[in-house]
């Protein structure tokens, strides 16, 4: 996965090219031109970004500009002035606030292409060699389910609270050399939300949300775990 500069260097290019939505990007060749990154860099930032909705792809015709770019880069604005103004145990309460629910809707909403799309997430994160990768693919992990509710503004919401709670809580973090290790507790919790999605178990879902936030504030908030 790219780097978080790399990703953002991509999406500041989108929110400045002029494109409207809809609107067809620049062949890879070109765009790696222009930002100055490999293909290989440029393709795992644009697999983010279609996870987000702010681009689709395709095939046999190109990557054109989705519809959720324009709200995202509002958002943009924004979640760095929230960042120096929110605490880790306030990222994580809006969490367990809105990702829980936003997963027993998706449960009903969630199309093929969502449940494919996560379950690819699952499988590259259990292969990611190093947190900034993981950090990437979880982020677009959850954001994949967010945008697989149906509701836009809900979607729009938590990519707001997903970009806050990475720079409170992951940017912060000193975590140790190489990836996460094999018996991650986060590998197992995402394939069980995955498996409730499947059988369209909103409650399922939801419950399987709540443990897995559980265990993330457990790993690196124990000051928070009553």
């Amino acid at each position: 996965m790219p780097s978080l500069p790399a990703l953002e260097l991509v999406r500041g290019w989108l929110y400045q090219s002029g494109l409207r939505p809809g609107g067809r990007l620049p062949p890879e060749r070109e765009l790696c031109a222009i930002l100055g990154m490999s293909r290989g860099v440029l393709r795992k930032a644009l697999t983010v970004l279609e996870a987000e909705g702010a681009i689709h792809r395709k095939v046999g015709k190109g990557t054109f500009l989705g519809e959720a770019i324009a709200v995202a880069g509002a958002s943009s604005e924004s979640w760095t002035f929230l960042a120096d103004r929110t605490s880790p145990h306030q990222a994580m309460t809006a969490r367990f606030v809105l990702e829980p629910e936003l997963t027993a809707m998706a449960a009903i909403h969630a199309t093929p292409r969502h449940l494919n799309h996560l379950k690819d997430l699952t499988q590259q994160m259990r292969a990611a060699t190093s947190w900034s990768s993981y950090e990437e693919l979880d982020f677009a992990f959850h954001t994949e389910i967010a945008e697989a509710a149906g509701n836009t503004l809900l979607s729009e919401l938590h990519w707001l609270v997903n970009k806050v709670r990475v720079s409170v809580v992951w940017e912060r973090l000193d975590v140790p050399e190489g990836g996460p290790p094999a018996d991650y507790h986060s590998f197992a919790e995402h394939e069980a939300i995955v498996r409730a999605l499947e059988r369209r178990d909103s409650a399922g879902a939801k419950a399987a949300m709540r443990a897995h936030l559980k265990s993330v504030r457990a790993t690196f908030l124990p000051e928070d775990v009553d």
